[in-house]
């Protein structure tokens, strides 16, 4: 049955791809990424007696206007005078924000609190939701079809749909604030990409009260092994960690992990990478893309869904879940309250153990964007800049473990005041978090990039929809 949805999968691609390319002679195949650059090339024609067709003026780049017009003049603005734009447009007014995150309610009333430092007569109310169930693009979508929205900005994750959904389709704006740009040694119109307050790690642990060891990301995916995740139908972040393990980089990095394994281990892998090996040729996979999609498919087939990653903390840190294992989100650690049968001891960090080889776990971002038909723009742009330019903006973020922000000067600032590095100090070795730096290369992190997502979203994400999912018990 997979076979056959693969088959058609495929030949709709291929019809797509047939298409596109009669559209566009000399563009090229395959799923390269998007070049940086907005200009497209197209070569010049020739006349029937040889003359060669003169090269029109380049036209003049269309005046921005609306909230394109705020953004760029913002971009160029400092934080103080963001701020003195926010007051005299939002002074008495009621700014509604929406996001996957809770904390942006928290980050608000300090934002006030901010503006009143400028002007003491200052007020707003505020109101933040968080849409459940992955309802926020649907929620944004509906919103953007006003002349005037309701929602101001967004704090939003997932770069698949976000690039899909809600870039794309010109439903959201990017807003780079200068002293970000300064900090990150670049410019607003340099800079390509979406804006993100934080990258967010999941990492792999395992509970260590029995004698089950995990030295090799491969482990995880060993007979018998049912490792706890909240899977790619509960977070959609989920499947575009699995996506982008078939990016080229990734699946080296799976493909050496496998180099390191013991012959026994290669002789339990080593079928189901030769069952993969068609499928990594017809999806346009590099040369490593059999080993990411065996990976995939085993961990699929294996991993216990769970409804969230609290539960599994829970689990994992219980004496009595001897030799489980997890993939989580690293600062839930935070929350363990220890006593004689529960305790952050109970659990390793895979990557953090000696010899250990392969990914460590994934991370994602939470992005800030304005709405396309933002009713308080300079307010919006303001409160941006506050979360990413700030340490008490990033505050309510940067007090867990395992978020870290994309400011390198907020995300000193954060170390010096929390001291996550130290955070289990000797007595709970596992909350001495090692950083973004450490996670992105010894501990092999793989990140979302949302780019390459939706690029392989309707391939590579079409082809893990129809793997067969683990059910206890059967």
């Amino acid at each position: 049955m997979r076979k056959k949805v693969l088959a058609t999968i495929l030949t709709l691609t291929m019809v797509v791809s047939s298409l596109v390319g009669c559209g566009e002679a000399g563009n090229g195949g395959g799923a390269e990424t998007a070049p940086t650059t907005d200009t497209q090339v197209t070569a010049d024609t020739q006349t029937a007696d040889t003359t060669v067709a003169e090269t029109p003026a380049a036209e003049p780049a269309a005046e921005l206007t609306g909230i394109d017009a705020i953004i760029a003049e913002a971009e160029g603005m400092t934080m103080e005078e963001l701020a003195n734009k926010a007051i005299e447009e939002s002074n008495g007014k009621t700014f509604y924000g929406v996001g996957n995150s809770s904390r942006g309610k928290s980050a608000l009333p300090l934002f006030i609190e901010y503006l009143q430092t400028i002007d003491p007569n200052y007020s707003m109310e505020f109101e933040w939701q968080q849409p459940k169930n992955n309802k926020i693009f649907e929620q944004l979508t509906s919103d953007s079809l006003k002349s005037e929205g309701t929602f101001a900005m967004t704090l939003i994750q997932d770069g698949n749909q976000i690039q899909s959904k809600m870039v794309d389709t010109d439903i959201l704006k990017t807003f780079i604030p200068k002293e970000w740009a300064d900090a990150n040694g670049t410019t607003a119109d340099a800079y390509t990409g979406f804006l993100p307050l934080q990258t967010l790690n999941k990492v792999f642990m395992y509970n260590n009260t029995g004698s089950a060891t995990y030295n090799n990301c491969w482990d995880f995916v060993y007979e018998g092994n049912h490792p706890l995740f909240m899977g790619v139908d509960s977070e959609i972040v989920g499947k575009n960690f699995l996506m982008m393990l078939t990016e080229d980089k990734y699946a080296t990095w799976l493909k050496e992990a496998y180099d390191a394994l013991d012959d026994t281990k290669k002789a339990y892998f080593e079928p189901v990478v030769q069952e993969m090996q068609t499928d990594a040729n017809d999806l346009g996979l590099g040369a490593n893309g059999a080993y990411a999609l065996a990976w995939i498919k085993l961990w699929v087939n294996n991993y216990n869904e769970q409804t969230d990653d609290g539960p599994i903390c829970n689990t994992l840190v219980d004496a009595s879940a001897t030799d489980q294992a997890g993939l989580l989100v690293y600062s839930k650690l935070r929350s363990v309250e220890e006593s004689a049968s529960v305790s952050v001891n109970n659990i390793n960090v895979a990557a953090y153990q000696d010899g250990y080889t392969g990914i460590g776990g994934y991370g994602y971002c939470h992005y800030l964007f304005l709405t396309k038909n933002s009713p308080l723009p300079w307010t919006a742009c303001a409160f941006i800049a506050y979360m990413t330019c700030t340490e008490k903006g990033f505050e309510a973020w940067g007090k867990d473990m395992g978020g870290y922000s994309a400011n390198p000067n907020v995300a000193a600032e954060i170390e010096a005041t929390f001291q996550h590095s130290q955070g289990g100090g000797d007595e709970f070795p596992a909350k001495n978090d090692r950083g973004y730096d450490w996670w992105t290369t010894d501990g092999e992190l793989v990140l979302e990039d949302p780019v390459y997502c939706s690029e392989v979203s309707f391939t590579v994400g079409s082809w893990i929809d129809v793997l067969d999912h683990y059910t206890p018990g059967e």
